[in-house]
């Protein structure tokens, strides 16, 4: 066979259940149907080739949330992935339903942290070593406790690393390995890319990790960052694009002995459609277009929400019809929950769902001047304006604030037109999801907060209160009205 061998390593992460191809320029872009068709096309005329997915298959479409990501499964064991890592959206329906979901896969999920806290069991297999053209490659799946933190809400599942953690993990796993003859070592993160490289600075060269793929936060890169030699990817996000290296693997000193990396644009001008993805996206599209395809309302025109860390749009109507609906002072809503950056004029079920899919409760919390104040500082900490991963809110429109981001101080904080005093006590919708989270996401004590009061679910379902709004009320518009001013 030689020394010198060829391997394509294809990847994607963060797909979300992005299951349908878009119109774009006369052209169709993404959808599985079209990346199962590149991928089947590479794989045939490269004799060594592997695709791994990092994390994120679940959320984001009707079809996956109708089905509970059991369509996403059955969709994936058709395109045959080689290895997958879970991403935080994967518990979302449950740990015990992710590992049903696992049992109905026909590939290797692999993930080296999650495990149960009465034993120190591992949920999944941690790793998985592929021969592929005589190589042997290592893959190792790793996610961190701050991206679990924000997803589950099971008590009984833990996850035991940090960066630092996940690096001795790492390294114990390589260890064991390495005298297998390992030409090639992978990690699968979905920690991020800021967190991927600071995960390769911590790794011992001895390791030999090659390349890390990663996940979670949506980057779309020109080129990859190269950190202790270790080469970083990511490729954005859904299936409108996916990453793909060429590498010359050298198997007699087990390392890379060149590569190439590039992104591959998903559309009808390069990728095939697979005709058997297409039959099953017929089946479950049939079974949700009954249910989906109903007209709520028209908006005046088609509405916004190009960023998380701004005010936005559809950010601004969503939490003024939540005020309102459920007679709040203030609405807090999670940008991240608003998954589309636009929705409108004409407003089917199937839009408001792939907008804003993940319904839940919203509890009313009392809050007094001083708290609000905290919270929204913590809100637009320096960080967040540096990159760090954030829960940025959206707020309803009688909450004015101004804030300086080069003087790091808020200039403005008003209700209704008036400066907030401390002692003031205000009625705050927020989702179960910062309720949940709220040390984290606000970095204030719920203890202290329910002091002016106990918390209490004042709506069981957000998107019913969304729905039943729009379906009254026709030709609404949203402008972008400056309760939410960041000076730059």
């Amino acid at each position: 066979m030689g020394r010198y061998r060829k391997l394509t390593l294809l990847h994607s992460n963060d797909m979300h259940g992005d299951f349908l191809a878009e119109n774009a320029d006369e052209n169709l872009v993404g959808g599985v149907s079209m990346l199962s068709g590149y991928v089947d096309k590479v794989r045939r005329e490269e004799q060594n080739t592997l695709y791994c997915i990092a994390g994120d298959m679940f959320r984001g479409s009707v079809i996956d949330s109708e089905f509970k990501g059991l369509s996403t499964i059955e969709i994936m064991n058709a395109i045959a992935p080689d290895v997958v890592t879970l991403g935080n959206h994967e518990t979302d329906y449950g740990i015990a339903h992710l590992l049903f979901l696992e049992k109905c896969a026909k590939f290797p999920i692999i993930n080296a942290n999650l495990y149960i806290k009465s034993n120190s069991a591992r949920l999944f297999r941690p790793h998985i070593v592929l021969e592929t053209g005589g190589m042997k490659i290592l893959f190792i799946g790793i996610i961190t406790e701050g991206v679990m933190k924000s997803a589950k809400n099971d008590t009984d599942v833990g996850s035991f690393v940090d960066i630092h953690e996940a690096a001795a993990e790492i390294g114990r796993i390589c260890n064991a390995y390495n005298a297998s003859d390992i030409d090639l070592t992978v990690l699968l993160t979905h920690i991020g890319f800021e967190e991927d490289k600071a995960l390769a600075a911590q790794l011992d060269k001895d390791w030999s990790v090659d390349i890390i793929i990663g996940g979670h936060s949506h980057t779309f890169i020109e080129q990859p960052a190269v950190i202790n030699d270790i080469v970083i990817v990511q490729a954005g996000i859904g299936t409108d694009i996916i990453g793909r290296f060429d590498i010359v693997v050298d198997t007699a000193e087990n390392n890379i002995e060149s590569w190439q990396w590039q992104t591959i644009p998903i559309n009808s001008s390069t990728c095939p459609k697979d005709g058997d993805i297409e039959k099953i996206l017929g089946i479950y599209k049939q079974q949700t277009d009954a249910k989906y395809n109903r007209i709520i309302t028209r908006l005046d025109r088609k509405l916004t929400h190009p960023g998380r860390t701004q005010e936005t749009e559809l950010g601004g109507l969503f939490a003024d019809i939540l005020a309102q609906s459920l007679g709040l002072d203030i609405m807090l809503v999670v940008s991240g929950s608003i998954r589309t950056e636009s929705m409108g004029p004409l407003v089917m079920y199937r839009d408001l769902v792939e907008t804003f899919p993940y319904d839940s409760p919203v509890y009313m919390l009392k809050i007094s001047g001083t708290q609000l104040k905290q919270m929204l500082l913590y809100m637009l900490r320096d960080e967040v304006w540096q990159g760090a991963h954030s829960s940025f809110s959206q707020l309803s429109g009688r909450l004015k604030v101004i804030y300086d981001i080069p003087h790091s101080k808020m200039t403005a904080f008003e209700f209704d037109g008036k400066p907030i005093k401390d002692d003031m006590i205000f009625t705050v919708g927020v989702q179960q999801y910062q309720y949940s989270n709220f040390k984290r996401i606000f970095n204030a004590d719920l203890s202290e907060i329910e002091k002016n009061g106990k918390a209490r679910i004042v709506a069981t379902s957000i998107t019913d209160v969304l729905e039943e709004y729009l379906a009254v009320h026709q030709h609404l518009d949203h402008k972008i009205d400056g309760r939410l001013t960041l000076i730059k």
